[in-house]
């Protein structure tokens, strides 16, 4: 028998059924540095419609983890889907480069008494040291992940241009009025020995003893029930309120409650006599218990933040020691007691005032140590103890359980009217919020509750390792000098020499020569900015400073973790409001947390941590960027080995799709008319237009799960089952230049240039080899992936009733199941079927022989009924096929086994 393989035209392509991502991306990404793609694609959209992605600084510390690379290569695939769709795009990386950990750092490594002895500038210069260190090191980790950025000229929050345009921004808050220095309960971290934002706080279970203890009222044996967790700030108590819209009982036991807790006491056994008459708070008011600790005066108070939902509707106030306690001090002139120093320990304070028995006993205690001793110097005082486990907030850096503590703070007030609208702070970022888009949409309520429940941002920290509140204080005075010219002057020298120079240089130095002001008379304020106010601060430092090429303020996009709300989001926000009275984002997305496939937090005790680099020397940066695409990021994300390895496979069906395009049209030359396409071409190519623009919807709103779901569904069911399946026998058998042939080839190529375009953005690396192994209908003049031309399907009619076709050809298979298990069949060539479908006989014969994979849909029924089915009332009969399977094309429709059928012999003869 002669052999007709080399007569048929099988699929031949050079673009290799593996990546080996792991061995080439490096090489290629390497390359893209060289060339400096990102200029070329300045380059290549000059004049176009911009896109600016402004970049949450992550902290040069350490190296990168899997949370970063999610996050990196979330605004890598936004940056690029914008470029591809013809938008000139910018996006300048940035470290945050200040701050308490680095300072730590060298502290660890140099040691804490070393650390006083060292020049404040020297101490700042290793810190400065540390961070460019990892900023090379990120730098390098995030280009393994093909992120395309202007890497060259990142910012960096420690750079003396950068930091003078920090300070900028404070002296324009203060021009404002919003910037105010005054003595006030802050969170206060004892452990790192500053004051914390609220965004610098977490909060954790901690154990704390609840405790009920009587205060003996001044002019009666009666004695009002106080209830505080932190016993520690009883020797500062000035104060106990009651809600004055409530009703408050005496006790035959001589206590006084609030009635609404009447019950609750009695059940808890903090009180166990009868109510003998109520009393009207008002007629309390002013007047004073005595604090047993310490027989001071405690006055009675009545206050809105009292609450009937536990305790005895009696509140212990300290106004030195709460924000609550504070703001109704205020309003009774409560004397503002402070016996703890910055390490969270009793100061002297405690001694001089005699605010306990034996003080001196108490000097350089931790609070937290001394509660049990202070409970035992209550005595009977002491009406109840639990312990009990609550939400206690926590020092993010430190981790330990943080203090309110009363201390001299800048603030940006929230509540002062300013500006030309006469506003405030936290209005004027609510009303902007209602004009911010929102990914997802709910994010909108977390922002506004965040602002709307705010305090006054204290922006002053007590550490080395930041841009100073560079201020002159006058000693005669005490008066800030907010001279303009003197603060400019200031600006200018950290333009040159950084803010080192604050620390560096004299008074007399840093003075503006004409400020008119005695050097001798000013002394310079200490504390360095909140590092929430630098990143904040990055709005006008990059993108309105001109010092970078970072596209245009306000920015379109700010994309971070959704734990940004109250941090980078927030401190943008009113930074930007403060300074300039305009948001500085236009749309915000945010993305959830990486976690374990138990969807459990990661920890290397737990040995769940996935690394980005352990991620890319196994399976290669483009598995990892599809993981980031496929997965629902507004959520959580899991991630593991075994999901890792899905993502692997998944990649493989995408790789080898298109391979198997490019296979089957490495012999066309161009793309034909869509005049010639037959009926299957139409409808393969009018289901890719709905699919692909459905993607792209889908991509427009940074859905890309949804977009990459319904592409996979559309290769697997529509391409690969239906479309490629039908076109094998006309593009392997039919004449090279047959007609039916050129114009499936055209579809699919048409397939293919849709298809790199729609993955460049995630499979970067992917689409830019494919193009080198594209002809050039395919890829134009493009030199690389990012020349390459975003392609849009034309709009084309089908007239098949594609629900009938593929209904038909699904029962068709499993009437036929039991043939190929029983082996009475090795292909459905070996089949004809007869129909009276009028949708499958309107189409042309060979269409509907090769939808079914058979030999021949006949028009009569024959005797021997090999199986049947039904179409919504159409008959489908399957027969055995009487003619010979011809050589070349395994049809049965050759008269004998030597013969070739018809249309072969038209080919080969």
């Amino acid at each position: 028998m002669i052999d007709y393989k080399d007569s048929l035209l099988l699929p031949k392509t050079d673009f290799p059924m593996r990546g080996n991502l792991p061995q080439n991306e490096p090489k290629k990404y390497k390359q893209w540095d060289e060339q400096k793609v990102y200029d070329r694609m300045k380059a290549n959209r000059k004049g176009c419609e911009s896109f600016t992605l402004h970049d949450g600084p992550p902290y040069a510390n350490g190296n990168i983890h899997i949370g970063h690379a999610l996050n990196k290569v979330l605004k890598d695939i936004i940056i690029k889907y914008h470029y591809f769709d013809g938008k000139s795009v910018r996006f300048t990386p940035g470290w945050d480069c200040h701050g308490l950990p680095i300072e730590q750092k060298v502290e660890e490594k140099i040691g804490g008494k070393k650390k006083k002895e060292l020049p404040k500038s020297k101490l700042r210069q290793l810190c400065r040291d540390h961070a460019s260190k990892f900023v090379g090191i990120q730098r390098d980790e995030f280009k393994q992940l093909g992120i395309i950025a202007d890497w060259e000229k990142p910012y960096l929050t420690m750079d003396f241009r950068f930091e003078a345009n920090i300070y900028r921004e404070l002296i324009a808050i203060a021009k404002q009025g919003l910037l105010i220095q005054r003595s006030k309960p802050v969170y206060w971290s004892w452990a790192a020995q500053t004051a914390l934002a609220e965004a610098e706080v977490e909060y954790q279970d901690k154990v704390s003893p609840s405790i009920y203890v009587s205060f003996k009222l001044e002019h009666s044996n009666d004695s009002v029930i106080i209830w505080t967790t932190t016993p520690w700030t009883l020797p500062a108590n000035s104060g106990i309120a009651l809600n004055g819209e409530e009703t408050y009982v005496k006790t035959s036991d001589g206590f006084i409650v609030a009635k609404a807790l009447y019950n609750f006491c009695i059940e808890n056994e903090i009180v166990k006599g009868d109510i003998v008459e109520d009393i009207n708070p008002s007629t309390l008011e002013n007047t004073f218990a005595i604090n047993p600790l310490n027989g001071r005066k405690s006055k009675i108070i009545l206050g809105e933040h009292v609450l009937m939902d536990s305790g005895t509707g009696a509140v212990h106030t300290a106004p030195g020691h709460g924000e609550d306690d504070y703001k109704v001090g205020l309003k009774y002139d409560l004397e503002v007691i402070m016996p703890v120093g910055a390490n969270g320990a009793y100061d002297n304070t405690i001694v001089r005032e005699k605010l306990l028995p034996n003080p001196e006993e108490f000097l350089n205690v931790n609070v937290f140590k001394a509660n049990d001793r202070i409970l035992e110097l209550l005595g009977e005082s002491l009406i109840k103890r639990v312990d009990i486990t609550h939400s206690y907030p926590h020092c993010w850096r430190t981790h330990k359980p943080v203090i309110f503590r009363a201390t001299k703070q800048w603030f940006i007030s929230i509540d002062a009217a300013y500006g030309k609208g006469n506003e405030t702070l936290r209005n004027n970022a609510l009303n902007a919020i209602k004009d911010i888009t929102f990914y997802p949409a709910h994010g909108t309520n977390r922002l506004n509750s965040m602002i709307e429940n705010r305090p006054d941002w204290c922006i002053s920290r007590q550490r080395d390792w930041g841009v100073p509140i560079a201020f002159f204080r006058n000693k005669l005075t005490d008066e800030i000098i907010y001279d303009e010219k003197v603060l400019n002057y200031v600006a200018m020298i950290f333009d040159m020499k950084g803010a080192d120079a604050w620390y560096d240089m004299s008074i007399e130095e840093l003075l503006y020569p004409g400020s008119g002001l005695n050097p001798d008379d000013l002394e310079k304020t200490m504390d360095i900015l909140d590092v929430w106010f630098d990143s904040g601060s990055t709005q006008n430092a990059v993108l309105r400073s001109r010092n970078y090429d970072a596209g245009t303020y306000p920015a379109d996009m700010y994309l971070e973790g959704s734990d940004q709300h109250r941090g980078w989001f927030q401190s943008s926000l009113l930074t930007s409001f403060a300074s300039s009275e305009i948001a500085p984002y236009k749309n915000i997305l945010t993305h959830g947390f990486t976690v374990d496939s138990k969807g459990e937090k990661m920890s290397k005790s737990k040995g769940n941590v996935v690394a980005p680099e352990k991620v890319i020397k196994q399976y290669g940066s483009e598995i990892l960027r599809l993981w980031v695409a496929m997965s629902d990021y507004q959520n959580d994300l899991k991630i593991s080995d075994e999901i890792l390895k899905q993502m692997g496979e998944q990649y493989r069906k995408i790789r080898n799709t298109i391979r198997f395009l490019f296979a089957n049209i490495s012999d066309l030359d161009e793309i034909k008319d869509i005049s010639t396409f037959g009926t299957m071409d139409l409808w393969i190519i009018s289901r890719a237009k709905e699919v692909f623009d459905g993607i792209d919807a889908d991509f427009k709103t940074y859905d890309y799960s949804r977009g990459i779901n319904k592409l996979n569904n559309f290769l697997v069911a529509d391409l690969s089952n239906i479309y490629l399946d039908v076109c094998k026998d006309k593009l392997y058998c039919d004449a090279k230049d047959g007609v039916q042939r050129r114009a499936s080839q055209s579809a699919m190529a048409m397939i293919s240039k849709v298809l790199i375009g729609t993955l460049a953005p995630i499979l970067t690396y992917t689409m830019d080899e494919l193009l080198t192994y594209a002809p050039e209908f395919i890829k134009g003049d493009a030199k690389d992936i990012f020349d390459f031309e975003k392609y849009t399907l034309p709009e084309v009619s089908s007239t098949i009733n594609s629900a009938i076709l593929f209904e038909a050809k699904e029962k068709f298979n499993e009437s036929i199941e039991t043939l190929k298990k029983d082996k009475k069949i090795k292909s459905t060539l070996e089949l004809v079927i007869y129909t009276d479908c009028k949708d499958i006989l309107s189409l042309n014969s060979t269409v509907a022989e090769d939808l079914f994979i058979v030999s021949k849909v006949i028009k009569h029924t024959e005797d021997k009924v090999v199986s049947s089915f039904e179409v919504e009332g159409s008959k489908f009969e399957v027969y055995y096929a009487s003619k010979s399977k011809c050589p070349r094309c395994w049809k049965y429709r050759a008269k004998d086994e030597e013969s070739l059928c018809a249309r072969c012999d038209e080919v080969v003869n």
